[in-house]
């Protein structure tokens, strides 16, 4: 398992593994948050921390919605408004130390327009 916090330390996330790869998406809200984002099945995420200590923002077509820490304000994860079997979530991997996620490969993601990877 890999072990990480927000900023103040109200919200905590662990996951399995290293993920295959980060996303790095340059869509309006991604781009502003400098989030690095990393896929999981949802059961597979343990967040502590949540409700209690977040809040969330949706927008856009309004299918997820990106969890922070009410406190410090960072980014830890989003996840699906409505789950359904098999869901998936994406943690924030800024929130684990740098040698965690050190040589982790980051994938470019056009979020803003064509939806593609551009790498």
């Amino acid at each position: 398992m890999l072990e990480a916090s927000c900023h103040c330390g109200a919200v905590r996330l662990a996951v399995p593994s290293s993920p295959e790869f980060m996303i790095e998406c340059n869509c309006s809200l991604c781009r502003r948050n400098a989030a690095l984002w990393a896929f999981y099945e949802a059961d597979a995420v343990q967040v502590s921390g949540h409700p209690e200590h977040t809040a969330a923002y949706v927008w856009g077509d309004r299918t997820i919605r990106t969890i922070h820490c009410r406190m410090c304000g960072c980014v830890t994860h989003w996840e699906p408004i409505r789950p359904k079997p098999n869901a998936k979530l994406s943690v924030n991997m800024r929130m684990f130390e740098p040698t965690e996620i050190e040589g982790v490969r980051v994938r470019k993601f056009d979020g803003a327009d064509s939806w593609q990877y551009v790498d």
